[in-house]
């Protein structure tokens, strides 16, 4: 019997943003629903969020952060992962502005939630990316076999 891989998260707190009440009930979130998470705690550099995130194997990085520094960290943090050529999906938590919304989503955070956001909305799409980018469960469609080409004699005698 096959048994089936947990998501990995990692959740982190950019910063020196000392609110980590909303971190700590994302990762307690993400575990009921069946998420291995890694809570790195309070006062992470981007670095120290990337180095993790890529030593931990995990298949997605959740920052928090209510300092409004969302623009500065989330962008950075997806980029560095880029840069090492990682596929881990980031997502985001805290008070956003929406004017920094679609820069955040134009530099890879691929979810944005603020307080209040029903903790389903956060679960299915954090299950959704992960299957389709990470683990490629969506299905493709088949490529042809290549053809294969009868080889041609020679027509030199010896």
């Amino acid at each position: 019997m096959v048994e089936k891989r947990k998501i990995r998260v990692l959740v982190a707190k950019p910063g020196t943003d000392s609110h980590f009440r909303g971190a700590e009930l994302i990762a307690q979130i993400l575990r009921n629903a069946g998420m291995e998470v890694v809570y790195t705690g309070r006062y992470q550099t981007s670095e120290m969020i990337v180095s993790t995130a890529i030593a931990e194997d995990v298949d997605v990085v959740a920052l928090s952060s209510l300092s409004w520094s969302q623009e500065a960290y989330y962008t950075e943090v997806a980029k560095m992962l880029k840069d090492k050529g990682s596929d881990i999906l980031v997502v985001g938590g805290g008070i956003i502005s929406e004017k920094v919304k679609p820069k955040l989503l134009k530099a890879g955070v691929t979810g944005l939630y603020g307080p209040g956001t029903p903790n389903e909305v956060i679960i299915n799409h954090i299950k959704d990316r992960v299957e389709k980018e990470r683990w490629n469960k969506e299905k493709s469609p088949k490529k042809a076999a290549p053809k294969k080409t009868a080889t041609k004699k020679s027509s030199c005698k010896k």
